[in-house]
């Protein structure tokens, strides 16, 4: 077994493990010769659980990286092996400071639909360089985890363990590479063509917006259903759609194709939505804050339901101050049938104090602050608060919920949920409000 601090191949100290796999390691080392620069240092342990197969990905892996020479792809600096008990075949590369696209998704990070524009620009940027090359280069497994946000804000590509720089011949034995959820059906066939990796940016993109695992959202003949949890332009997602459609024909053919098409969209704005009809969402904005208050049944119209809740509040609260010590009282002076008909009326008037109808929710933005609040009878029960200035990003999550996200912190990111209680076109009208809000204050 391998463990810090050991020294390989006597160069490369190994600092941390990042990664590991069936008879796989990866880790963050030190080259010795170098000044201990960091690089990242991949390990196969032939003979244990590896196979033939897997030694031919290794060696592919390394030549073609030597080969290519890419601002957004690592470098390989090195490769070697060593024969200690277990043959071990290494692979050294450079270290790109940062973070995968799928941590940021682990630490609450939801990104916005400007973000995801960017990183498939980026992306496709890459695959159009690497399909371009004769022949061409085909990464084959991309993913969130193989998308690294670098300190410097851009997006490296790395992981080329599944990497392809020729078809198969037709006949032969073939590999199948790739991970479920982002691999078209063609490359479980063998047969992976450019489009297929612009099937997995695609797939990996509605993980980005959605914060959920491709392979974990519902399909309708073989299409992804991911657009009901997102609140982003129809063009975008028509572009995402076609990306992704499971016919290979009718997918962009190439990176420069699909590039072409993104950059052509007109400017991302957010489709008007008008207030809901009947609502009772309250929605008061201005220059210097936004205020929005949900009644536990936002479209309930009805005002003799509200009387009611208002009668119930006026006999409910006193009853309750009164049946507890009364409850106690009776248990001393050894009145067991008074006690008990005191505890069933406290249960009932308890019942009728914790009716949803007394319970609304309060959202508050100022240029400072935000807070988000449960309240009972106008009185706080519940209450999450942030900085204005961290809010990352406001959408629509998997459970139909609105989610704040800000941070980063020292714990990372916070996710500030509410809107249980409204209809979807609620939502898409507080989620319009709350994110026109922001961009104005950002101009302020």
């Amino acid at each position: 077994m391998l463990s810090a601090g050991e020294i390989l191949y006597d160069r490369y100290q190994l600092k941390e493990k990042l990664g590991h796999g069936a008879g796989r390691q990866t880790w963050l080392a030190a080259d010795l010769s170098a000044n201990s620069e960091p690089v990242v240092l991949k390990l196969l342990a032939f003979g244990e659980q590896s196979q033939w197969d897997d030694l031919k990905l290794f060696e592919r892996e390394s030549q073609i990286l030597r080969q290519l020479d890419h601002l957004r792809i690592p470098k390989c600096r090195d490769s070697f092996s060593i024969d200690d008990r277990i043959l071990w075949f290494g692979l050294v590369q450079d270290y790109i400071p940062g973070t995968s696209l799928k941590q940021l998704i682990q630490d609450g990070k939801r990104f916005s639909e400007t973000e995801v524009r960017r990183i498939a620009i980026e992306v496709l940027t890459i695959l159009r360089d690497l399909h371009s090359l004769n022949p061409a280069v085909l990464h084959r497994d991309i993913k969130p985890s193989n998308l690294i946000l670098g300190a410097d804000q851009q997006i490296y590509l790395v992981d080329f363990g599944a990497v392809q720089d020729r078809p198969n011949v037709e006949g032969t034995t073939f590999t199948v590479v790739g991970t479920y959820g982002y691999t078209p059906i063609e490359q479980f066939g063998g047969r992976a063509v450019p489009a297929s990796d612009l099937y997995a940016l695609g797939t990996s993109l509605i993980h980005l917006l959605t914060g959920v695992c491709p392979a974990d959202l519902p399909q309708r003949q073989l299409r992804i259903q991911w657009r009901n949890l997102v609140t982003i332009s129809p063009a975008l997602a028509d572009w995402i759609d076609r990306l992704t459609h499971p016919d290979l024909e009718q997918r962009f053919q190439s990176a420069i194709e699909a590039l072409d098409r993104l950059n052509s969209e007109p400017p991302i704005a957010f489709p008007p939505v008008e207030r809901p009809k009947n609502t009772r969402v309250q929605l008061q904005r201005s220059k210097k804050r936004l205020e929005i208050v949900i009644p536990k049944h936002a479209q309930d119209d009805d005002p003799r339901s509200e009387i009611l809740g208002l009668m119930m509040a006026g006999v409910a609260l006193p009853i309750l101050m009164f049946a507890v010590p009364m409850f106690v009282i009776m248990l001393i002076m050894n009145a067991l049938s008074s006690a008990i008909w005191i505890l069933i009326l406290g249960l009932i008037v308890f019942f009728m104090f914790i009716n949803p109808r007394f319970q609304r929710t309060y959202v508050k933005f100022d240029h400072r602050e935000f807070i988000v609040e449960t309240q009972r009878f106008n009185a706080m029960s519940n209450r999450m608060t942030g900085i204005t200035r961290d809010i990352r990003e406001v959408r629509r999550d998997a459970n139909g919920l609105i989610t704040i996200t800000s941070g980063p912190y020292r714990t990372g990111y916070r996710l500030h949920q509410f809107g249980e209680e409204l209809t979807d076109f609620e939502q898409a009208w507080v989620l319009k409000e709350i994110r026109s809000w922001l961009k104005l204050k950002s101009r302020d």
